[in-house]
């Protein structure tokens, strides 16, 4: 393969003041000037490599540049800008023509969680470009994209691992890559690096340049550090607490969030893994229970099914809804349904019920949100509504133990999937553990929620089975709904006048749901006197 040439080295380019010195004179560079000469393999001096060996523990240095690094750094250390000066710098002072066919334009990918994020990078290389001596080199600028007469191009895209594909690629800047979550993959970093890799493979000294603050001990991040950090590899990682990085950081800012919360401080500003965060479950366990290919069930008249409902106001998270059932020793997912906002609640509502009734299901369980507005909207529809004595949390940890023994079913959908891999057990400083998403961009756990509380219900015996009389957690008794034979409806029947009677209420349902929640005093009298219809 033919090498592309640099004009000058990094260095000299930050010490010319008609360049970058401007941006990077003083003392507090000082880090960082250590760390662009480690990358580029240019000579350390002695202070210079006992900063080398600090930050990589490494005690030799490299003979040549890297064409992949990771940068473990905390925040406000500076990894943005100098990030955009890599790029600046390669897209400017590398001739990159000898690498490319006729035609072929080489990119500099940003890659971020989101364009917002990717634009800081954006707005430093067009400054750097507002310099005399850079001017010139651009041909066309766009809010996501900086074209060069050398023929290549800055480019700011999403963390997807489908937009990335097809480009000749000289350099890839991963931004936060720790917090890139997607409710499309389980593991959205490691499958965009993938699929990266082979547009770097043609460019010689093409560069992956991944930087973030650290997360969790999971995904590309920890793996890259994990396996290479302290290690001769040809791969670099720098591991750095935001002071070391930038001198000039307040040390109240830091000061202040160690006292507000330790943990998230050591790894926000001190650069270190966390220990108090980890995966819900792992990915070979959550294997056992998919079923390839089952995207749903349909109902079944000799099955007893029953549903849980997170509910949603419409204007920012999904409302979701799944159907699941006991078969011997397994609980089975059968439905999950998912509508995203913007939606109207009360469509989102009947949509829900009318589905509810092709399975038989007259009540469903969800949580407190939004007091009694679930529960009128799907009594209109004829479904009754119970309250979960379970909080989230406590919902995804009692589902633990069915998929970790691979007691249940999983349909194959893939956010679904995604979401429960995503999910993260969270250890306080009491000592109490706590399971939820990613409290990062682009984390939703709406899905699985539904999911996991309709599997937790069912395993609980918590559903009515055809014919039987119901009494939920809370004493609110249902009437059997959607009888599967000819004598439960007689049944029900029979005692429907005194139903009606007992509650002076239109229909037995809505009689049994408004009496008992309105009035928890009458529950044990409510109870005893549905038994007494049972016998």
């Amino acid at each position: 393969m033919t090498k592309a040439k640099t004009a000058i080295n990094i260095i000299d380019a930050i010490s010319d003041p008609q360049l970058f010195k401007p941006w990077f004179d003083g003392l507090t560079w000082n880090a960082w000037r250590t760390f662009l000469k480690v990358l580029f393999a240019l000579q350390l001096d002695g202070d210079q490599a006992v900063t080398y060996t600090k930050h990589t523990k490494r005690s030799t240095a490299p003979h040549k540049a890297f064409n992949e690094a990771w940068l473990v750094v905390g925040r406000r250390g500076g990894k943005s800008l100098v990030a955009s000066l890599v790029a600046v710098f390669l897209a400017a002072f590398r001739d990159y023509a000898r690498c490319l066919k006729p035609g072929e334009i080489g990119t500099i990918m940003i890659l971020a969680a989101d364009r917002r994020q990717a634009r800081t990078i954006m707005r430093y290389a067009k400054g750097f470009f507002e310099l005399p001596m850079l001017k010139r080199l651009v041909i066309n600028e766009t809010a996501e994209s900086i074209e060069l007469s050398t023929r290549v191009v800055i480019e700011i895209h999403t963390a997807s691992f489908r937009s990335v594909r097809g480009y000749t690629l000289l350099a890839v800047i991963c931004d936060e890559l720790a917090f890139w979550r997607s409710d499309e993959s389980a593991n959205p970093d490691s499958e965009i690096i993938g699929a990266v890799r082979p547009g770097l493979a043609t460019i010689p000294d093409s560069l992956l340049l991944c930087i973030s603050s650290p997360y969790a001990r999971r995904g590309a991040l920890w793996t890259a550090y994990d396996r290479h950090f302290g290690k001769d590899s040809n791969v670099l990682v720098w591991q750095a607490d935001s002071k070391s990085m930038n001198p000039s950081l307040d040390d109240s800012v830091i000061a202040q969030a160690y006292e507000e919360d330790p943990a998230s401080a050591a790894a926000e500003y001190g650069g270190l893994f966390r220990t108090d965060v980890e995966s819900f479950i792992s990915r070979e366990a959550v294997a056992q229970c998919l079923v390839s290919g089952r995207l749903e069930l349909p109902p079944a008249s000799d099955i007893s099914y029953g549903s849980f409902v997170d509910p949603s106001g419409g204007s920012s998270d999904s409302m979701t809804l799944a159907i699941s059932h006991v078969e011997k020793d397994r609980v089975v997912l059968d439905a999950v349904r998912e509508i995203k906002a913007p939606f109207s609640p009360e469509s989102a509502v009947k949509e829900f019920a009318d589905l509810l009734k092709t399975y038989r299901v007259s009540s469903v369980t969800g949580d407190r949100y939004g007091g009694e507005w679930p529960r009128e909207q799907f009594r209109k529809h004829g479904i009754g509504y119970t309250i979960s004595d379970k909080t989230k949390s406590e919902i995804y940890l009692s589902c633990l133990p069915l998929l970790n023994s691979s007691r249940v079913e999983l349909l194959d959908n893939p956010r679904l999937l995604a979401q429960l891999l995503g999910l993260e057990r969270r250890t306080s400083r009491g000592g109490r553990d706590s399971i939820d998403h990613s409290p990062h961009s682009n984390s939703h756990d709406d899905l699985i929620n539904a999911a996991a509380g309709a599997l937790v219900l069912a395993q609980a015996g918590g559903y009515q089975k055809p014919g039987q009389w119901r009494f939920d957690d809370g004493g609110i008794w249902f009437a059997p709904q959607g009888c599967s034979s000819r004598a439960d409806v007689a049944a029900l029947k029979k005692h429907e006048e005194r139903v009606r009677r007992y509650f002076q209420a239109p229909s037995e349902i809505e009689a049994a749901t408004l009496f008992a929640s309105n009035h928890p005093e009458r529950n044990r009298a409510t109870a005893s006197w549905a038994k007494k219809l049972e016998r």
